[in-house]
């Protein structure tokens, strides 16, 4: 039910961090993978780990917020392969400010990225998926999505720079409405969408200060003791790619270690 040889899947974001821990568990399950990267050298590397594995995969250059840059990602994945069965939306910016004098550019850049972006690539693919009559969509949200900032954590990250971002937040819960709509509107089509919420994880993206202090700190407010890492996120990835989620749509599973309940 997990096994995902013979299929596709488009992984935005996955040069580095999350995007490509994902990206590689999603190989392991069998699948073939496209790499889309802003960055085209963290692209090619995270490819490359792929191949390592056996399966086919390409790196393409890839800001999510300029529409044909989206389009030509799916053309590219077109001439290579038969069809696309999966993509996963997980490319996503924070600009941190304090909300008072946050920027209206930095506002609009996250929503660019994380809001738009995930819409304009589940339209492109979406598309060749009415064709295909099926496919799978997994939007990256993030608990942030669903409840505030503790910023009694937040606050001493980064050597005490602040760490609001309200535009992170909203962006993220737009993007958890936005998987429940699209499950509603292409279910006939055969396509299932969901989302992912990661709680808070350690990856080479996330910079912290006081390291020791505030991971104790994270873990404290996590039920199970610790932060997430991507291979926490692998077997959610596989799952609601596979034939195991075939009557899940519309949800949001949250990998956050308990952190939504309480």
């Amino acid at each position: 039910m997990f096994d995902l040889s013979g299929k596709l899947a488009v992984v935005t974001g996955a040069g580095s961090g999350l995007g490509r821990d994902m990206a590689l568990g999603l190989a392991e399950a069998g699948a073939d993978v496209i790499i889309a990267d802003l960055d085209p050298g963290r692209g090619e590397e995270a490819a490359e780990k792929i191949r390592q594995k056996g399966k086919n995969s390409l790196s393409v250059p890839l800001d999510v917020s300029q529409p044909e840059q989206v389009e030509h990602l799916v053309e590219v994945a077109q001439e290579h392969f038969p069809r696309i069965d999966i993509l996963v939306n997980n490319a996503g910016i924070s600009i941190h400010a304090p909300t008072l004098s946050c920027p209206l550019e930095s506002w609009q850049r996250v929503f660019d990225v994380n809001t738009t972006g995930t819409f304009l690539c589940s339209q492109a693919v979406g598309r060749v998926m009415v064709d295909a009559g099926s496919g799978c969509i997994i939007n990256i949200a993030s608990v942030y999505g669903h409840v505030g900032v503790d910023l009694s954590l937040a606050d001493s990250m980064d050597d005490g720079v602040p760490r609001e971002d309200l535009a992170y937040s909203a962006s993220k819960g737009a993007v958890v409405s936005m998987t429940r709509a699209l499950a509603t509107y292409w279910a006939k089509y055969r396509i299932r969408v969901n989302a992912i919420s990661p709680g808070m994880m350690r990856t080479d993206r996330l910079k912290v200060g006081k390291t020791r202090e505030i991971w104790a700190g994270l873990s404290e407010r996590t039920p199970l003791g610790r932060p997430g890492t991507g291979n926490d996120l692998k077997g959610a990835v596989v799952y609601l790619a596979s034939d195991a989620s075939a009557f899940v749509t519309g949800q949001v599973l949250c990998v956050d270690g308990g952190w939504l309940a309480w």
